[in-house]
């Protein structure tokens, strides 16, 4: 049996993706365009930033009123205070500010900077949100692909966080349809006999790094195809891979 091998085919080609425009639907034309078209067994990843455009989720900060919290903490960040007003309405709590640095809680539960917001690749003096249910969004993508495609692609929506103890960023799943966030071996024997007991793997996750890699962040991609990967079949979601409270040791 040969070693296992995988393809991740980056699409570009994309318009610049417009409020109600249909994501799904851009992604199988400029995947014909590109002699790419989804296959059976293929995984979707899809940046956050075209799902959150085609859903309206962008905001331009000339129309955003700061309150006053938003405003001292915009003085201790040197942060503009309509962005930290957004921050603090997309968030459930202030996790840790230090300096410029502001960590939050998504209304998600995803902990990140700025709440996920984010300002490049979508114009000067706009900003672009999180989607509502990136699980749902994640859903629709995929329900739209079957019904042009015949397929059962699972789709991951994808976003880049920083990460407490290690330098740099990565992208992570934050949208999850048609497969389950982990692989998971506890229970299972390696070849030594030596029974597993916490390998639970967060393949979500590393397919969405996976793919940041034909991606990137200036090249125009944001539409992956992971190829030749077993995807773990079943019914998971990205908020499978919040750690519950109880469970955190760090909260």
């Amino acid at each position: 049996m040969g070693a296992p091998e995988l393809r991740i085919i980056g699409l570009g080609g994309l318009p610049d993706v417009k409020p109600g425009d249909d994501v799904a639907a851009l992604i199988c034309e400029a995947a014909e365009r590109q002699g790419t078209p989804p296959a059976a067994g293929d995984v979707l990843i899809v940046t956050q930033k075209i799902v959150s455009k085609a859903e309206g989720r962008v905001v331009d900060l000339a129309e955003v009123e700061p309150g006053a919290e938003a405003l001292r903490l915009a003085e201790e960040t040197e942060k503009d205070p309509r962005l930290v007003e957004l921050i603090l309405r997309e968030s459930r709590r202030i996790v840790r500010q230090a300096g410029p640095v502001l960590i939050t809680e998504t209304r998600h539960g995803f902990v990140c900077a700025n709440a996920g917001i984010d300002a490049s690749n979508v114009g000067e003096g706009y900003v672009a949100l999180l989607p509502e249910d990136p699980d749902r969004s994640a859903s629709g993508i995929r329900a739209v692909l079957r019904e042009r495609t015949g397929l059962e692609v699972p789709v991951i929506i994808s976003d880049t966080f920083g990460r407490p103890w290690r330098e740099g960023h990565t992208n992570v799943a934050v949208g999850v349809a048609g497969m389950e966030a982990f692989v998971d071996y506890v229970g299972q024997t390696d070849p030594y006999g030596y029974e597993l007991r916490v390998s639970t793997l967060a393949v979500a996750d590393e397919l969405a790094a996976a793919a940041e890699l034909v991606m990137g962040k200036l090249s125009g991609v944001p539409v992956a195809i992971v190829r030749g990967y077993e995807y773990p079949k079943g019914c998971g979601t990205a908020r499978d891979i919040v750690r519950p409270p109880e469970r955190d040791l760090f909260r």
